[in-house]
């Protein structure tokens, strides 16, 4: 780590360097603001929970009472940032083959707006953490899921085309609006601050899944039993990012106040007693029940008379967690048969190398519904150059 930033114009200047390593070209960004943004008002004053409540939140590092507390929050920090430059490392390419000029600049919009979230967890770490803040921050430049070396596994899958894309914004950023939303209450308040922003931004992404899942349903070019595949595999994925069961991590961090539950201010305004063992569960809990309702609603534009689609239970093909490497069903039951039975299967409902070939002939025709590029979307130039 040669080049490790002293200040935060040298971790800029690396920031440029890491975008030419991995192929993105600021460009594409248009008039994109790359910029720090906070929300002190929607962050609030004072600790809401934990052993700290009713005390003033922290608005520098040293007021944090213990180091292993700090450490959390570094390692929070570190991993929000981590999952936002790999999206870019994992999606960049995709602009190439953008179906229609308005997913062109979806695409390019939402890797400027991962950037500018990358950008505000560096921007923390550099500015609240000292030299273990500086040394993270430059790291966040280092790994690269190309390389798989990122640090959640999720972070590190190839993304070779839009159906992954729109399945990948579609389920896997919503576990990141989750992650925000739990922070979003943090006793940091310079953390607090910063995922007011983050989650308006990040709601473009979850629209361009759903609206682009939708366009792909209307257009009946891919078929359905294969779009299910995709689901199910982005699903599985998303399931792991909540984390382990009984996670004590999760436990100390809202003990400590620094990582609260999902929709934690109405849970408080309710009454609704926590349950600190089972905090990831919680959340991947809240997670499942939104995205089967939002599959549902896709289901709302399938052809008269075509199976429905559907989520799969969480414990379907986990690598984390109580079914971790079980060999479950998409209802969630473990699999009885035989090993020639589980590899049929699986053939049946999750993605295969078949698939891969026969999407590329589908990928051929218009396989996803146009979407006028009005013309203040042209204006922007996001995506413009790509």
């Amino acid at each position: 780590m040669d080049n490790l930033p002293s200040t935060w114009e040298d971790w800029i200047s690396n920031f440029h360097d890491w975008q030419e390593r991995v192929g993105f070209n600021p460009d594409w960004m248009g008039d994109f603001d790359l910029s720090i943004q906070f929300d002190w008002d929607r962050a609030g004053d004072v600790i809401e929970y934990g052993d700290y409540a009713g005390r003033p939140k922290w608005e520098r590092s040293l007021q944090v009472p213990q180091q292993t507390m700090r450490d959390a929050l570094v390692s929070m920090i570190t991993v929000q940032g981590d999952t936002e430059f790999a999206s870019v490392e994992q999606q960049r390419h995709l602009l190439a083959s953008a179906p229609t000029a308005y997913d062109r600049y979806a695409g390019a919009r939402i890797m400027a707006e991962e950037q500018r979230h990358g950008w505000q967890m560096a921007y923390l770490l550099m500015t609240y953490f000292g030299q273990q803040g500086r040394r993270e921050a430059q790291k966040l430049l280092e790994r690269n899921a190309q390389d798989g070396d990122r640090l959640l596994g999720a972070f590190n899958r190839p993304m070779p085309h839009w159906l992954d894309f729109f399945c990948y914004t579609m389920f896997v950023d919503r576990d990141g609006k989750f992650q925000l939303g739990m922070l979003s209450t943090s006793a940091f308040k310079p953390l607090a601050a910063s995922m007011g922003p983050m989650l308006k931004e990040e709601s473009f992404h979850l629209g361009t899944g759903s609206n682009g899942l939708r366009r792909v349903i209307k257009a009946e070019v891919i078929p359905l039993d294969l779009l299910q595949r995709y689901i199910n595999k982005w699903v599985s994925t998303a399931h792991d990012l909540f984390g382990v069961d009984a996670s004590s991590s999760a436990h100390w961090s809202y003990v400590w106040g620094v990582k609260g539950r999902w929709d934690e201010r109405k849970k408080l305004e309710a009454g609704v007693e926590v349950n600190k063992e089972v905090l990831n569960e919680e959340a991947r809990g809240h997670y499942h029940d939104e995205i089967v309702s939002e599959v549902k609603k896709l289901c709302g534009y399938l052809p008269e008379g075509a199976t429905e689609l559907y989520v799969p239970h969480e414990n379907f093909q986990r690598s984390i967690g109580a079914f971790k490497n079980k060999r479950c069903t998409v209802e969630g039951d473990l699999f009885t048969g035989s090993d020639e039975e589980w590899d049929a299967y699986m053939h049946d409902h999750f993605a295969r190398p078949e698939d891969e070939v026969t999407l590329k002939e589908l990928f051929k025709q218009q396989w996803v519904v146009d979407k006028p590029l009005s013309p203040r979307l042209i204006a922007s130039g996001i995506g413009g150059k790509a």
